[in-house]
């Protein structure tokens, strides 16, 4: 395969990867940020407090803790999911699931008690309410769902140590970054870094104009 082949494979990999990886985390951890941010309950600082420093999870700790669940004798063995995507898949929505929820639940708290104040007033019940300072926090949600992609798509540990680097199988930017700088390969390297932190930017800016045209939308 070309070069070009080989780097639009790669590109499309890492798409794929991460963003499965934030789906699955955006599926998991923006009901749980809702809750924590909308309710109050006895054990909400903690787990806040848990959330938020798991955000600043060593990549490498998490990698190397789901290859022991995935090895063969691990207790997921079984399913040999070790050195596939969706391994990669697995462990990076772990690593992205407590910046989710920790943004999320930062963003519902910060919304003005008085708007939900107001639709009560106005007669809303809870959930109505509740959608309400959803619809408010739309912005904030929106950017814990872009700051997990973000940290998914640029890391390297969990995708090192459960992909394997495997070309055509598992080999992702990052991975493809690190192995042609080992390779003293510094141009193609950058060449891949580039690509990589383009992706990021138009990513993110398309996310922010549909916030625009959804923001728009829901306050016609």
């Amino acid at each position: 395969m070309s070069l070009i082949g080989d780097l639009v494979e790669i590109t499309l990999r890492s798409l794929f990867v991460s963003g499965m990886a934030a789906a699955l985390a955006t599926a998991i951890g923006l009901p749980i940020g809702m809750f924590m941010g909308l309710k109050k309950f006895r054990a909400q600082h903690v787990l806040k407090g848990i959330f938020n420093g798991l955000m600043a999870m060593p990549t490498v700790a998490l990698g190397l803790v789901l290859y022991l669940v995935f090895s063969r004798s691990g207790p997921l063995g079984i399913f040999e999911l070790l050195y596939t995507p969706w391994a990669m898949v697995i462990g990076q929505s772990i690593l992205i699931l407590p910046i989710v929820i920790s943004l999320t639940t930062e963003t519902i708290e910060h919304v003005d008690p008085k708007i939900r104040e107001l639709a009560l007033t106005l007669g809303a019940d809870e959930k109505a309410a509740g959608a309400a300072v959803l619809r408010e926090s739309f912005g904030g949600i929106l950017l814990a769902v872009s700051a997990g992609f973000s940290r998914a798509i640029s890391e390297l540990g969990v995708a090192l140590m459960l992909g394997g680097n495997i070309i055509g199988i598992t080999r992702v930017l990052t991975t493809a970054i690190a192995l042609e700088t080992t390779r003293g390969e510094i141009a193609l390297g950058l060449g891949l870094a580039t690509v990589l932190l383009s992706l990021m930017l138009i990513i993110n800016m398309t996310l922010r104009v549909a916030e625009k045209r959804v923001r728009w939308w829901l306050w016609e």
